[in-house]
């Protein structure tokens, strides 16, 4: 790594002042891409608030991070951690990873606002029971984070499919005028309760119904608010053309950025046409603001849909109520056991979860290797076997893809984690380490860290990482938690996209 000194980074401190916590003679990834340079930080009140040469600062607690990097916390941009922050609130899999800040209600699936007198389908299932759904605004659902006090900061967004579940009658229809009203209406309470935006998964059978008019309707209040629209496309599989444009004009029309969600071609007869996805994502970025994220593996994970079960791609069981015992099992195993197709099988394991490994591995490192891909973890904290990227993908995108495979280097890394994701959704100074910016940082040893998680023992921390803050406090330290908890509900800002042009 090459290390830089700082130029004129230091903070002007009254001199009575003494800094909280030093992080000291750190190699600094300020999260800007550029390279990294050895310094001292100061940290009092919640912020950096001096950035000196190295060995220079005193504090009350000096962390010594000789050898080690010191990058700003970790920004997950693709979670479904809405029930996990309020029930799970120390956020282990996020921490132990050096993640900061989650963004929950992905997929068009979220847990607020809730009134519908209804079993939640899937995939809201995937996320919680009908005990779960029990914040009639997304109003309440604030207050109940800001009680639970996670460990981590919590960003929201407002999810389609839970909109159309409390206002559409018939989920195999379009909403009607009034359904769609009502939609529009619950969508605008979340967005003055601070939600950073509103989110989509038209590949669902709760919102594969909806046209884009529809989708349209509902972006448009988020783009009144300042906010985005993040899509789960309707189709990822041999549609994916189809499916982006889509996406992008709903974004056009609508007048805000569209960011995609887990980016990728799926099926063996979609393999290689990230090609021809990352050109066209391209093209339309020239006239639109558009972003994208993507996991650091080649499998995906949701719920099982017998529908795709093609018997060609391996599928393994995440959860099945009936069947709990087959978690971790392959499906083409347990229909061989009881004798039957895969197809049958998957049947008699629903209401179930399933990992699909639906890419192939060219198509992964195309699209992380893209400049403007964010890193989402998309994990499912709920599966009882879960997918490993629950708790292994942001050091897996550190080690196994920038040290080992040089997908990218480390200081490009650590920006796709942080300064892209905050700018992409308006997370005023956080995701960058500067005088004056919030405290949330993550200090690892570049050579060591590594995901431990694997899709055989997938609920396994990461090594390397040695201390976590989170707004000025320790979260972490060397794989320990802290008994005190510090994230915080962050409201999206109408002054938004620092440097994204809209």
């Amino acid at each position: 790594m090459t290390i830089v000194q700082p130029i004129s980074t230091t903070t002007a401190l009254p001199q009575t002042h003494t800094i909280d916590i030093v992080i000291r003679n750190a190699e600094v990834l300020d999260g800007s891409g550029t390279a990294a340079y050895r310094a001292d930080l100061g940290i009092s009140d919640q912020k950096i608030v001096a950035i000196a040469p190295a060995l220079s600062l005193q504090g009350y607690e000096i962390l010594d991070a000789s050898g080690l990097v010191v990058a700003p916390g970790f920004i997950d941009v693709h979670t479904h951690d809405d029930r996990e922050v309020l029930d799970a609130p120390n956020m282990l899999p996020k921490l132990t990873q050096g993640v900061t800040t989650v963004i929950t209600g992905n997929c068009g699936i979220s847990l607020s606002p809730w009134a519908a007198d209804r079993t939640p389908p899937a995939p809201l299932s995937l996320i919680g029971t009908q005990a779960d759904f029990r914040y009639a605004s997304v109003q309440d659902y604030v207050k109940a984070v800001k009680q639970s006090q996670p460990a981590v900061n919590v960003g929201i967004l407002i999810g389609h499919s839970t909109l159309r579940v409390n206002a559409v009658a018939d989920l195999q229809t379009g909403a009607n005028a009034e359904e769609l009203q009502r939609m529009q209406d619950l969508l605008a309470e979340g967005m003055h309760a601070g939600a950073l935006g509103f989110s989509s998964g038209l590949f669902y059978q709760t919102s594969k119904a909806a046209d884009n008019q529809e989708v349209i309707a509902l972006a448009k209040i988020s783009a009144a608010a300042g906010g985005v629209y993040t899509s789960h496309i309707r189709d990822e599989y041999n549609g994916v053309m189809q499916a982006l444009a889509e996406a992008f004009d709903a974004g056009a029309e609508a007048k805000l950025p569209v960011i995609l969600s887990h980016h990728k071609c799926a099926g063996p007869a979609n393999w290689g046409r990230t090609t021809e996805t990352l050109a066209y994502i391209s093209e339309r970025k020239r006239s639109q603001a558009i972003g994208l994220d993507a996991y650091p593996y080649t499998a995906g994970s949701t719920v099982l849909d017998p529908d795709y079960v093609d018997g060609v791609i391996r599928i393994m069981i995440s959860f099945s109520e009936p069947h709990p015992e087959m978690q971790g099992r392959d499906l083409a195993d347990i229909a061989t056991e009881w004798g039957v197709d895969q197809k049958e099988a998957a049947r008699r394991l629903h209401p179930a979860g399933a990992v699909y490994f639906q890419m192939r591995e060219d198509d992964v490192e195309r699209v992380l290797s893209y400049p403007h891909t964010m890193i989402g973890s998309d994990g499912l904290p709920h599966d009882s076997h879960p997918h490993p990227r629950l708790w292994g993908a942001f050091p897996r995108v550190l080690g196994h893809y920038s040290r080992d495979k040089k997908l990218f280097t480390l200081a490009e890394a650590v920006r796709r984690m942080t300064t892209l994701s905050a700018d992409h959704f308006g997370l005023k100074q956080r995701g960058r380490i500067a005088p004056d910016c919030w405290a949330d940082l993550v200090i690892f040893d570049p050579a060591t860290i590594s995901d431990q998680a694997t899709f055989a023992s997938p609920k396994q921390a990461a090594t390397g990482i040695h201390w976590v803050l989170v707004n000025g406090a320790i979260a972490l330290e060397k794989g320990v938690p802290s008994p005190s908890r510090h994230g915080q509900f962050l409201e999206r800002r109408q002054e938004r996209f620092p440097g994204i042009p809209v």
